[in-house]
């Protein structure tokens, strides 16, 4: 591979990187916006997709191959987990009538 060629997978690369970026924010932002996500699942979710991200692993794929991807499945998981234990609390307290507590020193 010549120069050029390697500039352009690099390109190529960044841009798949970007374009993915973009999608999981979009889906974490319709998310919250669907099912009145609070902000710790937020929290929850980017925490997850900036860890899929991250070129740091707890188990590398490069040095594990497919068993590699365990720790991101785990982080993805305990994500989701979360976010629908969140949102099914949520959904119960409104159909009981239960609305979300506001401190007043907040709202000033």
């Amino acid at each position: 591979m010549d120069a050029m060629d390697m500039s352009d997978l690099l390109t190529l690369v960044l841009v798949l990187l970007g374009v993915l970026a973009l999608l999981g924010v979009a889906v974490i932002g319709f998310i919250m916006w669907r099912y009145r996500i609070p902000p710790r699942g937020l929290i929850a979710m980017i925490g997850a997709l900036v860890y899929l991200a991250s070129p740091v692993d707890i188990l590398p794929e490069v040095m594990l191959g497919p068993f590699g991807l365990l720790d991101d499945a785990g982080a993805v998981t305990a994500a989701a987990v979360f976010v629908y234990k969140l949102v099914t609390v949520k959904r119960r307290l409104d159909d009981a009538g239960v609305k979300g507590r506001r401190r007043p020193d907040l709202l000033e």
